[in-house]
């Protein structure tokens, strides 16, 4: 944002004027570590001037800017405009009040007055947002910014790449965000699993993939598992798989450890990189939530049932302002958001749905 502040000069000495911003303190604890969308910046002119940095936050919480000199033309009446860029947690300032003072050569104060600042939410920075991919029917992955906003949660899409229709599973292993950060593996028909590391990249979010190993055609589901997986085998075994991260993508997962039997009985079974409570949907359509109890799970809980309405379940970070939300597609194509509520120690989805998108019935994956 912009302001503009017009100083009519009370007290002209033909020289040289400076002005300054008397900032009030920022409101937290001196000391304190914030993040990087905890910044705020600016950047001054005076009179149509070049725009030159003006510091919003100095050891004295004063911001000098441009020096003007009215003896080269300039008429008593002085035009600022203070060019503030703000990261998200500025929003939380609200109004902000400083004070311009004008001064002249021999340092005296001419002119004084309160020029005020209103910081509103915005877009959050794309390390704040996360993503929803989607591969088509041809094999093309395509990317779904959220915006920040509850009321329409996702940004069109952009393309990632083609070739995707060669796995039979993708299964994110970390969070990801907007700003390219984020792992996922991916397994081949032939069983054998590979790496693709976030690159840091919006545009290209992943790095060329890397080869974790072969054999993974023994599991009947794959799913995200907060950093790791989970993996269920034919005999209905879940097994867990802790990321590591390792330079050798063939030493990226510590385990397997098994995490108890009889998990035939479900068709869907959908874990999060946002926690460690899967949920599972039987063959009659109740979904049922679990909550981590290593080196297994506490009893499954009854979220409700329905849920075979939808041919598509998965977890995603925060898409409408309440923590992870579930999203589902239905047999028509329309996407659904379910924000989550702890039930204990269980992460449910709440019964109420918000509709998020359509057309969703062209993927034949959603994560």
């Amino acid at each position: 944002m912009t302001a503009r502040v017009k100083v009519a000069l009370s007290h002209y000495t033909g020289g040289k004027m400076r002005a300054r911003l008397l900032l009030p303190t920022r409101p937290h604890e001196a000391g304190n570590e914030l993040p990087s969308y905890a910044y705020v910046a600016s950047t001054c002119a005076v009179d149509g001037g070049a725009f030159q940095p003006c510091s919003w936050d100095s050891p004295h919480n004063v911001a000098p800017l441009p020096e003007v000199d009215t003896r080269a033309g300039y008429s008593t009446t002085l035009t600022y405009d203070i060019r503030v860029d703000a990261g998200s947690y500025a929003a939380g300032l609200g109004i902000v009040t400083a004070t311009l003072e004008v001064v002249d050569e021999a340092g005296k104060v001419t002119d004084r007055g309160p020029v005020s600042f209103q910081f509103v939410k915005g877009t959050p920075e794309a390390q704040l947002r996360t993503t929803v991919l989607a591969r088509d029917t041809s094999g093309v992955l395509w990317q779904y910014e959220t915006s920040g906003r509850a009321d329409k949660p996702l940004k069109a899409r952009t393309r990632i790449g083609g070739g995707w229709n060669i796995y039979t599973a993708i299964v994110p292993v970390t969070s990801r965000d907007a700003a390219g950060r984020g792992d996922l593996v991916a397994r081949d028909k032939d069983g054998v699993l590979w790496y693709y590391e976030g690159s840091g990249n919006k545009a290209a979010p992943f790095k060329p993939r890397a080869r974790v190993g072969g054999g993974w055609n023994r599991y009947t589901a794959l799913t995200s598992y907060g950093i790791g997986l989970l993996a269920r085998d034919k005999n209905g075994t879940l097994w867990r798989y802790s990321f590591t991260g390792a330079s050798d993508p063939a030493y990226i997962f510590e385990g397997p450890i098994n995490m108890g039997g009889g998990w035939n009985i479900y068709d869907t079974i959908v874990g999060g990189t946002q926690s460690h409570n899967p949920v599972a949907r039987d063959k009659d359509g109740v979904l049922w939530a679990y909550a981590s109890k290593f080196p297994g799970f506490t009893p499954r809980t009854r979220v409700g049932g329905g849920w075979n309405a939808y041919n598509s379940l998965a977890w995603t970070g925060n898409l409408t302002g309440s923590g992870a939300n579930l999203i589902a597609r239905d047999t028509s194509g329309k996407l659904w958001a379910y924000d989550s509520v702890h039930r204990g120690s269980h992460l449910v989805p709440v019964s109420a749905r918000k509709q998020i998108g359509y057309g969703w019935d062209i993927y034949n994956t959603i994560l």
